[in-house]
C-alpha cells in the first residue's frame, strides 16, 4: 500500500485497491472468513495511521556519528 502511495496513488485508489482485493478473498473462499476480517481491520487501520505514508529521508553517515556523538 505503501508503494502505491509513493507511485502517486490516492487513498481513495488505495482503499478501492483493498477493498477489491478483500472481495476476491471472500468469493474464492481461499481463506477462513474470520481470517479476512482481521485481514480487513488490520489493512483499515494501517490506512487511518498517518505516519505509515510519511516519507522518511535517510540518514547520513555524519548525522548518525553527530546524533550518537561519535566525534
Amino acid at each position: 500500500m505503501v508503494d502505491l502511495w509513493h507511485r502517486g496513488s490516492r487513498f481513495d485508489e488505495i482503499r478501492l485497491y483493498v477493498e477489491g482485493y478483500l472481495a476476491c478473498l471472500r468469493d474464492s473462499n481461499s481463506i477462513e472468513p474470520y481470517l479476512i476480517h482481521r485481514l480487513e481491520e488490520e489493512i483499515f487501520r494501517f490506512l487511518r495511521d498517518p505516519s505509515n505514508f510519511e516519507y522518511l529521508s535517510p540518514q547520513t553517515q555524519t548525522q548518525t556519528e553527530a546524533d550518537y556523538g561519535y566525534y
